[in-house]
């Protein structure tokens, strides 16, 4: 099997799959087509299908020609039929992994898709799992999956692996080719050949550990790392503010130092698909070992606040002018999780505008990314445009994302006073400009 697997990698004749063709599927998809490999891929959103089949991208990190050129070409078509599982050799599963309203890991997605998958598993393929997801979800929950739904042998049948993906919206730099990959899997043959899959697709080094757990874990050190390091920073931020010190200037000065530190930066809490779930996967698979994750648990505590620290403090500006947070007009300017552009999954700012609301606050926002977004149910639109006469309806700014597009100064020159939570004013000197 695994000799008959290396041969159609090398002269790509290996048939791709992909399962979810959000902002990690639909990339991966279009670098498996791009080197020279016929890609299917699958979704259960209709909507996403027929847009991928008439060459209509609706993710930034992929190039609009490249996504049309290789659907013309064949290269790549999108389903909703999984049965054409059966036809591929290596599968991807990129499906979500959110939280439910108890702040538990909810894989219902990677369940589902991996039970449409043991329907048509046959013997010869590759099964990877890449969503973010606790230590043990590949051979503790994949596996009998697969195994029970196909009648088939992991190992000896077909290969199960875990590769976890590394996507962040709106990098210049790093995209999906050219990012390192960590591949795990179950059984040395089988993390040969996936491995060999990912160095034939991707421009970035392949770095194989020794299983699929561990690949798992090293995603959330990744995460957790940034978001335990994030909440010392939101930390010091609350604590200079008291103490009546620029956080922002510290940060800058303790960067100068080449060694040893390492910049990260406060703001109005945590967004993305990443960092402010994984503790929670990590914490939460930490308990069935009886250990308690303090640390990761106190950064969480104090990144989880901060949309309400943003309240507190705009309330407090609001003070000086003898106003109140119940009534105010404010308008919140950024909804995307960071800064240029439409991405606003867990995005802090859509909490602050909820912690706004809490306190009878009148909210208005303006992101030239999202027009709208949807929040339990319901949609929220932005303002068409902002100019001076528009800001100076409001009685207060509150910058929670630094878009480059946006006239920071013109904002800042009209006299209404502004929170910045992102430091994105710097340089611009006035009285009625506060930093977090």
């Amino acid at each position: 099997m695994k000799e008959q697997l290396i041969e159609k990698i090398k002269n790509k004749t290996l048939k791709m799959g992909v399962c979810g063709l959000g902002y990690v599927g639909l990339p991966l998809a279009v670098d498996k087509a791009k080197h020279g490999f016929s890609t299917i891929g699958f979704d259960v959103q209709k909507e996403k299908v027929d847009m991928v089949n008439s060459g209509q991208n609706y993710i930034g990190d992929v190039v609009d020609s490249d996504l049309k050129e290789l659907v013309e070409s064949g290269m790549l078509k999108a389903t909703t039929d999984f049965s054409f599982i059966k036809d591929v050799d290596f599968v991807a599963i990129c499906v979500p992994t959110p939280l439910d309203a108890h702040q538990q890991p909810d894989i219902s997605y990677v369940r589902s898709s991996t039970e449409a998958v043991s329907k048509y598993l046959r013997k010869g393929m590759m099964v990877v799992l890449e969503s973010t997801t606790y230590p043990g979800t590949t051979e503790e929950l994949l596996k009998p999956i697969l195994e029970k739904g196909s009648g088939l042998k992991c190992g000896e049948d077909f290969y199960l692996g875990f590769s976890p993906e590394r996507v962040d919206p709106g990098n210049k730099t790093y995209k999906t080719s050219n990012t390192p990959k960590v591949v795990g899997a179950v059984g040395d043959d089988a993390a040969e050949v996936i491995s060999m899959v990912y160095s034939a697709i991707l421009d970035g080094d392949v770095h194989t550990v020794s299983s699929p757990a561990v690949a798992e874990m090293e995603k959330i050190l990744e995460n957790t790392y940034r978001n335990i390091n994030i909440g010392l920073v939101n930390e010091m931020a609350i604590l200079c503010n008291r103490m009546g010190i620029n956080v922002w200037e510290v940060i800058d000065a303790a960067k100068t130092k080449p060694y040893g530190f390492q910049a990260f930066y406060p703001g109005p809490g945590l967004g993305g698909h990443c960092i402010p779930l994984d503790p929670y996967y990590l914490s939460w698979k930490a308990r069935e070992y009886g250990f308690h994750t303090s640390m990761i648990e106190s950064s969480m505590m104090v990144n989880d606040r901060m949309p309400e620290y943003v309240v507190e403090r705009s309330g407090r500006i609001l003070n000086r002018d003898k106003k109140a947070l119940n009534g105010a007009k404010v308008l919140v300017l950024g909804v995307a999780y960071k800064q240029d552009i439409d991405d606003y999954r867990e995005s802090p700012a859509i909490r602050v505008i909820e912690e706004f609301n809490k306190v009878g606050t009148n909210i208005d926002y303006y992101d030239p990314f999202v027009s709208k977004y949807k929040e339990n149910g319901v949609y929220h639109e932005s303002i068409k445009s902002i100019d001076a006469d528009i800001i100076k309806k409001y009685d207060l700014v509150v910058i929670t994302t630094a878009h480059t597009t946006v006239d920071y100064k013109m904002v800042v020159d009209t006299g209404v006073p502004v929170f910045d939570c992102k430091n994105v004013t710097k340089g611009i000197k006035s009285g009625n400009l506060e930093l977090l």
